[in-house]
């Protein structure tokens, strides 16, 4: 008969104000990798138990809605007086609740299959506290160990002997604890030490008094255990974070020219053989295909990049979903809502926004298109521009395939152009214009003989003076 399903509720500690941080926001959610700290706590928790329960200072906007976002249930801690005391303001627990995993919101690089590893190394009825070692671990709590290498205690810094001190194998401040006893526990603990806190480490001593065994898990990669107080701890954390990502790509198939130069700020994800070069960004979510090339120094956001796609260095793109064989670049910029088809161009200059070209359309040099539709084949010269904007609304300009549009032409919205119309460069189109049909919208051309310049009559007249 198989034993009922467990129920672990993850508890993560965020009402800190991280005030060595010196910002007008919660430390948790101050930026690594394209996200809040806060949200790589939570996507790794959310991914090995069964409900979240934040606990977030008083005047915590920012936390409270990132936590309503992950689902999670929310818990305030009114003062700052310690871990026991934060785990403690989340009471009561929900209902079925049969484990406790205790989180640091600040401790952003946590693996899920660290989190499982260390749950199931911990016996259901036990108290579990993970640890690791350190070569320098000054301002950790010390793991003590009785004479037959079980936990017997934590002592905080400050609270150590000189001996405890030197000790190397430290308090990780991750924990998993028995849900029934655990509200008992807590009102167990006092604040006599030297910080005057509730130490949530104290419930090492009331779970061994009531014959519950209790556990050291240690685990090697102390790296992804660091939390982060200063900016420079926090600069820290986002380059092993860099790392991390940028080998999970190259393991992927992906060529990187020069890796520790690529920051990936956000989920990239690529197929084989995909070239990218020096200097390049990537935030949000971004899918590149196979055989994708990207020149130095790109930036990319939020978008799709199709097989065979190559872009010049110096574009930028966001928001846009770019077809098969397509060449970008170089300095053009994609903004969102731009879908391009197969074999599209986009050259230097460029500027799309809710813009979609057909299949082997181009706008080759210093254009704009806004809200437009292109079919296919479709040739916009350079100078040419969409004028979208009246002041209140934007219009739409709608071109048919094989549309040509000569250079430096302006084309007043709401407009629509037949297939196989040509527009004569230098044109202004305010009408609407039939298909196969010519439009020419110009100043009509006068020369003037016997004209000079003003510097050239200003000359003449001084030799006549």
């Amino acid at each position: 008969m198989s034993s009922p399903p467990v129920h672990t509720l993850a508890l993560i500690l965020a009402a800190g104000k991280g005030t060595r941080m010196r910002s007008a926001h919660p430390k948790v959610m101050l930026d690594l990798g394209g996200e809040p700290m806060l949200a790589h706590v939570l996507a790794a928790a959310g991914a090995v138990v069964d409900s979240l329960r934040v606990i977030h200072g008083p005047n915590m906007p920012e936390v409270v809605a990132l936590a309503e976002a992950a689902g999670a249930s929310l818990a305030c801690q009114a003062t700052q007086l310690g871990t026991g005391d934060a785990v403690r303001a989340a009471l009561p627990l929900p209902d079925g609740v049969d484990r406790v995993l205790v989180l640091s919101g600040d401790v952003p690089l946590l693996e899920p299959a660290m989190l499982e590893r260390f749950m199931e190394a911990v016996p259901g009825d036990a108290v579990g506290v993970m640890t690791t070692t350190l070569e320098a671990p000054t301002g950790f709590g010390r793991i003590l160990r009785d004479e037959d290498g079980a936990l017997a205690a934590i002592v905080e810094e400050k609270d150590a002997t000189p001996a405890q001190r030197a000790l190397q194998e430290i308090n990780a401040g991750i924990y998993v604890l028995p849900a029934e006893p655990l509200p008992r526990w807590l009102k167990a603990i006092t604040a006599d030490n030297a910080q005057g806190e509730f130490y949530l480490t104290d419930l090492i001593a009331v779970a061994r008094a009531a014959g519950v065994p209790c556990v050291a898990v240690p685990e090697a990669d102390s790296a992804s255990l660091r939390g982060a107080n200063t900016r420079a701890q926090l600069a820290a954390l986002e380059a092993t974070l860099q790392t991390r990502r940028r080998d999970q790509l190259m393991a992927a198939g992906v060529t990187l020219r020069a890796p520790e130069s690529v920051t990936l700020r956000g989920h990239v994800e690529a197929g084989q053989d995909c070239i990218i070069d020096v200097g390049c960004v990537f935030e949000g979510k971004v899918v590149l295909g196979q055989n994708v090339k990207v020149g130095a120094h790109c930036v990319i956001k939020d978008a799709e990049l199709q097989d065979g796609v190559q872009v010049a260095p110096l574009t930028h793109i966001e928001g846009a979903v770019v077809g098969p064989e397509a060449q970008l670049g170089p300095f053009a910029r994609l903004r969102e809502g731009t879908v391009l088809g197969r074999g599209t161009r986009i050259g230097n200059f460029v500027e799309t926004k809710k813009t979609t070209l057909g299949d082997y359309s181009k706008a080759n040099h210093l254009a704009y298109l806004g809200d437009a539709t292109l079919g296919q084949r479709v040739n916009v010269g350079a100078g040419t521009i969409t004028c979208n904007y009246d002041g209140i609304g934007k219009h739409p300009t709608v071109l048919g395939n094989d549309v040509f549009v000569g250079s430096n032409s302006t084309l007043v919205a709401p407009l629509t152009v037949g297939e196989g119309a040509f527009l004569g460069a230098g044109s202004t189109i305010t009408k609407d214009v039939d298909a196969e049909t010519l439009a020419v919208g110009r100043g009509r051309q006068r020369s003037i003989s016997g004209w000079q310049s003003p510097k050239a009559r200003a000359q003449r007249g001084k030799e006549e003076d």
